[in-house]
C-alpha cells in the first residue's frame, strides 16, 4: 500500500502515479486508488451504522417508555376519578392532587430505572465491544441515562396529573 501527499486534486495525480510505479515494475498491480477521506469513511461505515441503529432503537424505546408511563398513569387517574373528586370536594388543592399523582407515577418510574441500571450493569460485557471511548459501566453515562428517563417519566406523568387536578368534584360524583 502506498500513500501519497499531494497538493491540488489528488485524483488528477493518479495516472501519473501509476506511470511512475510501472516504471519501476510493470507487473506490479495498481488498484483501489482512493483518497484518505474515502478510506477513513469506509473504515468507519459499519461502526457509524451500528451507532445510528442503536440511537434509533434507543429513541424508539424512550418514546415507548413515555407512552407506557402516560398510559398507566392516565388509566390509574381514570379509575381513581371518584377518589380524586372526593379529595377535592373535601378541600384538597389542585397542587396537592398533582403532587399525589406525580409521586405515584414517578415511584413506578424510579423502580423501572433502578431495574434498568441493574440490567445495564449485568449486560455491560455484551455492550463493551460496541462502545468507543466510554466504559460500559461508566457511572456518568448511566446517571445521564437515568436522568433522561426520569425527565421523560416526569413529563409523561405530568399530563394526567394536571388533568386529575381539573376534575370537577360535583360532575365526577354525579356519575357514580
Amino acid at each position: 500500500m502506498v500513500f501519497v501527499r499531494a497538493e491540488g486534486d489528488p485524483k488528477a495525480l493518479a495516472p501519473a502515479l501509476q506511470r511512475a510505479v510501472r516504471s519501476f515494475d510493470r507487473d506490479l498491480p495498481i488498484y483501489d486508488v482512493k483518497l484518505m477521506e474515502e478510506r477513513a469513511s469506509d473504515a468507519l461505515a459499519k461502526p457509524r451504522f451500528q451507532a445510528m441503529l442503536l440511537a434509533l432503537f434507543a429513541t424508539g424505546a424512550l418514546v415507548l417508555a413515555a407512552v407506557g408511563v402516560y398510559g398507566v398513569v392516565a388509566q390509574s387517574v381514570a379509575h381513581r376519578r371518584q377518589e380524586i373528586a372526593i379529595r377535592m370536594a373535601l378541600g384538597a388543592e389542585a397542587g396537592r392532587v398533582v403532587f399525589l399523582v406525580l409521586g405515584q407515577g414517578l415511584a413506578l418510574a424510579f423502580v423501572g430505572i433502578g431495574l434498568g441500571i441493574g440490567a445495564a450493569l449485568a449486560a455491560s460485557r455484551l455492550l463493551a465491544g460496541m462502545l468507543y471511548g466510554v466504559r460500559a459501566t461508566d457511572a456518568g453515562m448511566l446517571f445521564k441515562a437515568a436522568l433522561t428517563l426520569a425527565a421523560v417519566a416526569f413529563l409523561a406523568t405530568l399530563i394526567p396529573a394536571r388533568r386529575a387536578a381539573r376534575v370537577d368534584p360535583m360532575a365526577a360524583l354525579r356519575q357514580e
